[in-house]
This record gives C-alpha cells, sequence and structure tokens, in this order.
C-alpha cells in the first residue's frame, strides 16, 4: 500500500515537474500581433483628412513610410510582442496588381491580398478576405493581438471570429473632419479603439498639382472606355431615378438616340478622347453603361 502511494506521488511530482516546464516555456514565448489595413478605408479617410478628396488620383500617399509608422506605433502599443506581419487589403481589376500595390507587395513584412473592383471602382471581397485571414491566424494562435484599420460594418464578422479564437482585435481609425467614418457596430465589438490623427498623416499624404492631371493623348483601352460607361450608367441612376432608366432595359441592347449622344458626349469628356468613328469604343461604351444598368434590376 505504501508503495502504490509512493508510485502515485512520483507521477504526481513528475506532471507538476513537466507543467512547471511548460510554463517556463509559455512564459519565455513572446506573445504575436499583426496589423491588418483596409487600404480602402485609408485612402478614403486619409484622403478626405489631409487632401480633401477620397479620389485616390488627386494625391499621393508614401504608403512605404506610412506603413513603418503603423508598425511604429504597434510597437509601442504591443510593447512586449513581435510583429508577425502588415497584411494589406486592395482591390484591382481582374485581381491584377497596379504598379503601386506590387510596390507594397515588395515591402519586407508586409502582405497584400486583393480583392476585385467592380465598374463603379469599388472593392469586392476584401471584407472576406480580412475575415479568413483573422480567423485563421487566431484559430492557429498565431496572433495574439490584432491591430484592425477600417472602418467598415461588414468587418464585425471577421472581429468575432477572432474573439471567439482568444484573440484580442484593437480597431484603428481615421480622424474624420466631421462626423464620423467608422461603423457604430464595429465599435462595439472591438477590444479596443484609437484614433490616427491629421499629424500622423500628414507626413505621408500630399496633394498632387494640375499638371498630375493630364488629358488623356493616346487611344484608351477597351476595358478603360467600358469602365467609363459603367461609371456613367451609376451617375445617371443617382440623378435620373431608377423609374426613369429602367424604362430603357426593353430595348437592349440598342438605346434611344438622345440617350446614346449624351453618353458619348459624357465618355468624351470623361477620357479627354474624341470616340467618332471609333466603333469599337462605342461598343464597349454601351456595353459598360449596359452591364451597370443591368446589375441593379
Amino acid at each position: 500500500m505504501n508503495e502504490d502511494l509512493a508510485a502515485l506521488h512520483a507521477r504526481i511530482d513528475r506532471t507538476n515537474e513537466l507543467l512547471q516546464r511548460m510554463l517556463a516555456e509559455v512564459a519565455k514565448t513572446p506573445s504575436t500581433h499583426a496589423i491588418f489595413v483596409d487600404a480602402g478605408y485609408l485612402y478614403a479617410a486619409a484622403g478626405r483628412l489631409v487632401a480633401g478628396t477620397e479620389d485616390r488620383r488627386a494625391f499621393d500617399l508614401d504608403a512605404e513610410g506610412l506603413i513603418d509608422a503603423l508598425i511604429d506605433r504597434a510597437r509601442t502599443i504591443f510593447a512586449d510582442s513581435r510583429l508577425l506581419r502588415v497584411y494589406w487589403y486592395d482591390g484591382a481589376r481582374r485581381r491584377i496588381h497596379t504598379a503601386e500595390q506590387q510596390s507594397i507587395a515588395e515591402l519586407p513584412d508586409v502582405k497584400v491580398r486583393l480583392g476585385n473592383l467592380n465598374a463603379n471602382n469599388q472593392q469586392k471581397g476584401v471584407d472576406s478576405l480580412i475575415r479568413s485571414d483573422l480567423e485563421s491566424l487566431a484559430r492557429h494562435r498565431a496572433i495574439s493581438d490584432a491591430a484592425l484599420l477600417g472602418g467598415d460594418e461588414d468587418l464585425v464578422s471577421a472581429v468575432e471570429a477572432a474573439q471567439g479564437y482568444g484573440a484580442r482585435v484593437h480597431l484603428w481609425g481615421i480622424e474624420a473632419p466631421e462626423g464620423r467614418n467608422q461603423a457604430e457596430p464595429l465599435l462595439w465589438e472591438v477590444d479596443s479603439q484609437r484614433t490616427l490623427d491629421l499629424d500622423f498623416f500628414k507626413p505621408y499624404v500630399s496633394r498632387r498639382t494640375a499638371a498630375a492631371y493630364e488629358p488623356m493623348t493616346g487611344r484608351p483601352a477597351r476595358e478603360d472606355v467600358r469602365f467609363v460607361g459603367a461609371q456613367i450608367a451609376a451617375k445617371w441612376l443617382a440623378a435620373r431615378g431608377r423609374d426613369t432608366l429602367v424604362e430603357l432595359l426593353p430595348g437592349h441592347p440598342y438605346l434611344p438616340g438622345s440617350v446614346d449622344q449624351d453618353l458619348l458626349v459624357e465618355a468624351e469628356g470623361l477620357l479627354q478622347y474624341s470616340l467618332r468613328g471609333q466603333a469599337d469604343l462605342r461598343r464597349a461604351l454601351r456595353d459598360g453603361f449596359w452591364d451597370h444598368l443591368q446589375a441593379q434590376y
């Protein structure tokens, strides 16, 4: 009986020793954080704050300098944690990197993830990419903290997924000149909130001069003309109302002469290029217009 008791005590001692070793290893392992940047939100909010516009074509963004600043800010907040990487989420047509996105992807410790960019220049699929990465990293215990720079309500599910696996999600926002640029439900769900102000972004955002807007001198690509057609359809839909434009649908693929002429004139103004006598580009323009219109009904 005494021998059995001694054996039990020995096993308990070995178990306690193993637990102490495991706890010691855990204590030596630093926590890990990652930064998740919704570039659509960043460009819109920072552009509005510093340059007074959300139009990416109207200002330059020093992405490398800004990313370094975000890493430094995270280092002060998560003092005892190491950086896994920065995830940069943006949209691109057919998910093909632009030159700017390619240069960002080449930066150390940065992973660019692309959603699609639709005819209205709106990102599609970015929120689902953020959720997938946040959830996967939290589930595999690759991160303990996530700094999320974004404002869309659709990110709530991403926050909840990461928190479900024990990660803490910290929402970073950009100062709004007026009102608020982050959804309230998102603010409610995160573990902490911080706002980056005008002084933080000033060194990295600069408005372009008028000289940067030079008219297109070469023949535009069909895809560019198609995109302009969709832009005009979106603008007309907002200005003229659904009832007015729904009357055009039975006539697809043809447009009334007056509407076709208005479309042509507006497109030429946007492209700074004459489409007269360019049958293939005129078709691309109409295709883009119809694509957007039909997608709404």
